[in-house]
């Protein structure tokens, strides 16, 4: 029961995504149509704004009085 928990908990695929997005396929090992171009255009974006927008947050809460 533990593990099926700590596999459903886990963030690995979540960070070889982010790396899998901001890098290069040059072993053309991913399908690469048009749509899926623009998807990972927007979610480069998204991933930008989020963390600007924490740092932001992070700032203004280490700031406050």
């Amino acid at each position: 029961m533990l593990d099926k928990i700590k596999n459903f908990l886990s963030i690995g695929p979540v960070f070889a995504y982010f790396f899998r997005v901001f890098s290069k396929d040059k072993e053309g090992k991913y399908p690469h149509s048009f749509n899926l171009k623009m998807m990972h255009g927007i979610n480069k974006i998204s991933i930008i704004m989020f963390l600007i927008c924490l740092i932001i947050m992070v700032t203004r809460c280490a700031t406050r009085e």
